[in-house]
């Protein structure tokens, strides 16, 4: 398990793109479940549907690159520290199938499919109360 404090070693974001509020699960090399706590308490929620606030699809599939990008960095061992930044380059499959809302906990699963000089894919996806809201195939580079 990570809390926050041990994610803000391998993550470079911060508040308000800091996006993995916790570590539940973690198997190197394997796979992560992450999760993002979503209060109406945060700014996005003013713009995005005042009437009906949604979180953002882009910031959920940035929370599920986030998780992904701890899984990486812990599976090689760097940190952003290091001089190690993990970017986001490429989705594939993108699906979006339930809008998250103010007091959803989301649950963001990532899963290692491969990885070669430097260009790593994962399978993603994020729940709510075990229903799937988004998938993915994302593509993430270490540089």
């Amino acid at each position: 398990m990570m809390d926050i404090n041990e994610i803000r070693e391998y993550l470079p974001h911060r508040y308000p793109f800091l996006l993995v509020d916790r570590v539940v699960e973690l198997n190197l090399g394997e796979s992560i479940v992450a999760y993002k706590n979503l209060t109406i308490n945060e700014p996005f929620f003013d713009g995005h549907f005042p009437e009906q606030p949604v979180f953002p699809g882009v910031l959920l599939v940035e929370a599920m690159a986030q998780a992904s990008g701890i899984l990486g960095f812990k599976t090689m061992d760097k940190k952003p520290a290091d001089g190690s930044i993990y970017y986001f380059v490429g989705s594939d499959k993108l699906r979006f199938k339930r809008p998250c809302v103010p007091g959803d906990r989301v649950m963001l699963h990532s899963s290692i499919v491969s990885e070669k000089r430097g260009i790593w894919k994962f399978a993603v996806s994020a729940r709510v109360d075990d229903t799937e809201c988004a998938s993915a195939t994302i593509l993430c580079a270490d540089r």
